[in-house]
C-alpha cells in the first residue's frame, strides 16, 4: 500500500512543487502561533540561529497536524516545512507590509542571501520523527527603487518567506541560486527523500498521482 503525503503547510508553491514531483499529497494546514513557538524557545535558550529558527517551526507544524490527524486506514507521513532569509545573521520571514518589503529589497539588492527551508517528518505508524534543515545561497540583481515599488505593488513578496519568489514575479531579480533550486521555493525534494529512507519509507513508496489528473 503506498504512503500517503501530508502537507503541513498552506503554501501553494511548496504544493505545486511535490505534485510536479508526481506526488499526489493531502493538504491539512497547521494552526501553529509562530512568534508564540520562537517566543517559548528563545525564552529557554537564547536566540535561535537563522536555520534552528526554521527548523523549529517545521517541527511545530508537523507535531500540530500530526497530533490532529485522526486515525488512517494506511500508512501516512506528515511533512512539515517552514522557511527564512537569512542576511548578515538576522532572520527574515514575510515581510506583511509594503513599507517592510520595499525596506527589506533595498537592503538585498546587489547582494545575497542564505534561504533556509527546515523540514521535519512524521510516521504516524510509530511517530518517529526525523527533521533537518537545507541551506541556499540566493544572489539578487542590483534593482532600481522603481522596480521594487512595483514589485511590492503587486502584493507577491509580502507573502513568502524573505520577500522575493524565484518562481514568480520575483525571478526575473534573481540572479544566482547555489544549491538546491526547490528549497528555495519552501521544499527540498532531495532532502525530503533522504528524510524518507531514514524512516525506511522509499520516494517510490509515497502515493503519486495518476497520468493526467
Amino acid at each position: 500500500m503506498a504512503v500517503q503525503l501530508v502537507l503541513a503547510s498552506a503554501s501553494p508553491a511548496r504544493l505545486a512543487t511535490l505534485r510536479a514531483a508526481g506526488l499526489a499529497p493531502h493538504v491539512q494546514v497547521s494552526g501553529v502561533d509562530e512568534p508564540a513557538v520562537i517566543a517559548d524557545l528563545e525564552s529557554r535558550g537564547g536566540v535561535l540561529p537563522p536555520a534552528e529558527h526554521a527548523l523549529a517551526l517545521a517541527r511545530a507544524k508537523c507535531d500540530d497536524v500530526a497530533n490532529a490527524l485522526a486515525p488512517h486506514d494506511g500508512p501516512q507521513v506528515v511533512l512539515g516545512c517552514d522557511s527564512v532569509l537569512e542576511i548578515a545573521g538576522e532572520v527574515h520571514g514575510k515581510p506583511e507590509t509594503p513599507q517592510v518589503a520595499v525596506a527589506r529589497w533595498r537592503r538585498m539588492r546587489g547582494g545575497s542571501g542564505v534561504l533556509h527551508s527546515g523540514h521535519a517528518l512524521t510516521d504516524l505508524r510509530t511517530g518517529h520523527q526525523v527533521s533537518r534543515t537545507a541551506s541556499t545561497v540566493v544572489h539578487f540583481a542590483d534593482v532600481s527603487d522603481a522596480e521594487i515599488e512595483t514589485y511590492v505593488g503587486t502584493g507577491e513578496p509580502l507573502r513568502v518567506a524573505g520577500g522575493f519568489t524565484v518562481d514568480g514575479l520575483g525571478g526575473a531579480f534573481v540572479t544566482a541560486v547555489e544549491g538546491d533550486y526547490h528549497n528555495v521555493v519552501g521544499v527540498s525534494l532531495p532532502l525530503v527523500r533522504e528524510l524518507l529512507l531514514e524512516l525506511g519509507i522509499g520516494w517510490w513508496d509515497l502515493e503519486r498521482s495518476q497520468p493526467g489528473s
